[in-house]
């Protein structure tokens, strides 16, 4: 064990000053009074006694504990050189941050007390850990393009403008205490934005009644997010460039959390996301229908759009005409949750071997238009380069909430939420 301190030199004086004691009361012929022997044998095994209990107990578990230090900094030093970022990942199934199995074991209870009392302190932010540990769940990749974008924003604003909607299932305790607090009190803010939406906000000071959301909140194991992917990933992001810039944070620097909202998961609606795609491959019309036989059954609807009204079913406007599609059984039978869904069928089935979509992320060729908008600005936007549009039915929360835990996720572009909170409304300060 490689020592990082002084104490070693103490057995070395202790020795020579043991052997000046006998030189002096042995050979010089001084001390052979017999008391002044036992004197100096009982003084030197006394202190003989402290330096050995403090070097089994004191140096050395100070050495181990430095050496662990030591490791645990040369760890990180090579982690972030490998990866940039998400330093905890390592770490989180088999962590071996130490290399010694008591502080490790010490090192995962207080993450996970400070993960807990952090949950009890904060219900209106929320920690980057929790992100990085997968508290806050995902269920969709995010595109490094999209996040440049934002992490400059929020970096160069110093702050998040615009929350990260998550979604959870409320205690009831919660659900009553909200309902009782807007029946007896007033919003602070209560208006309707330009685009028609309203927003109504109350503040709760009540001291009971802040203790009881920090109790029930603290009890709830994971959060959703609902939308805002990129948002939160940016957000994490430039948090952790924050922790790069000052080496010594503690945790309680505001730059360790980003603004978010949590939704109850019941109140959410998903609209549905729905796809254009700019041309058929190549294929005329005819020739396209005549393809999609083989896994959905088709029914022509003249004269009016097609909104699919189940799960399993879409609809599909092509040559100024809406189809109405639904897929065979067989088709997602056996798969899992998220092959069975809407999106995902539609992009196995059609999008991909027919229409040449490969990667949706990337390919130009499609559009992704919200559930905000009406089916005939979906056609029109089809018939303005002899394109398709499909008409989806919307991923329930049930789906989003089974896939999140199941560490799975969905084709992009999979959900839509509206309305959507007002950005500037909230603002989080980084510093």
């Amino acid at each position: 064990m490689k020592s990082f301190g002084s104490e070693g030199i103490l057995f070395p004086v202790y020795f020579i000053m043991l052997a000046l004691a006998v030189y002096l009361n042995v050979f010089t012929g001084s001390g052979l009074d017999i008391a002044n022997i036992i004197i100096n044998i009982g003084m030197f095994l006394i202190v003989g006694g402290i330096i050995l209990y403090s070097t089994t107990h004191c140096f050395m578990p100070a050495n181990r504990m430095m050496a662990s230090l030591h490791l645990a900094a040369r760890n990180f030093q090579t982690d972030f050189k490998r990866k940039g970022d998400y330093l905890w990942d390592d770490y989180k199934d088999n962590p071996k941050l130490f290399g010694n199995k008591l502080a490790d074991t010490r090192f995962r209870e207080y993450c996970e007390e400070r993960r807990r009392l952090t949950m009890l302190e904060r219900s209106a932010q929320c920690d980057i850990d929790d992100y990085l540990n997968d508290v806050v769940k995902k269920h969709e990749l995010t595109r490094e393009d999209k996040e440049q974008d934002r992490i400059r924003h929020v970096d160069v604003c110093d702050a998040n403008t615009g929350p990260i909607y998550l979604a959870c299932k409320y205690p009831q305790e919660l659900l009553d205490l909200m309902e009782n607090w807007k029946a007896s009190h007033d919003a602070v803010y209560d208006f309707v934005a330009e685009d028609e939406i309203g927003h109504r906000v109350w503040v709760i000071d009540g001291e009971a009644e802040k203790k009881l959301i920090k109790e029930q909140f603290g009890n709830i194991p994971s959060v959703y997010i609902a939308d805002g992917h990129h948002r939160a990933a940016s957000a994490v992001k430039v948090g952790l460039k924050r922790r790069q810039e000052h080496p010594d944070y503690d945790g309680s620097e505001e730059f360790n959390y980003f603004l978010s909202v949590v939704f109850p998961y019941d109140q959410l609606t998903i609209l549905s996301y729905n796809r254009v795609v700019r041309d058929l491959n190549g294929m005329d019309e005819h020739a396209f229908v005549a393809s999609l036989k083989f896994n959905f059954e088709l029914m022509i609807m003249p004269g009016f759009p097609c909104k699919p009204v189940e799960k399993h079913c879409m609809g599909m406007y092509v040559g100024g005409n809406w189809y109405h599609l639904k897929a065979w059984e067989d088709v997602y039978a056996k798969k899992d949750v998220v092959g069975q869904l809407d999106v995902s069928i539609l992009q196995e089935k059609v999008l991909s071997p027919i229409l040449g979509i490969r990667d949706p992320r990337t390919d130009e060729r499609i559009r992704f238009v919200g559930g905000s908008h009406k089916l005939r600005e979906l056609a029109e936007i089809a018939d303005k380069t002899d394109g398709v549009a499909f008409a989806m039915y919307p991923t329930s929360m049930e789906d989003l909430m089974q896939i999140a835990d199941e560490g799975k996720l969905m084709p992009p572009k999979s959900t839509w939420f509206e309305p959507k909170l007002r950005s500037g409304l909230f603002i989080h300060k980084l510093s």
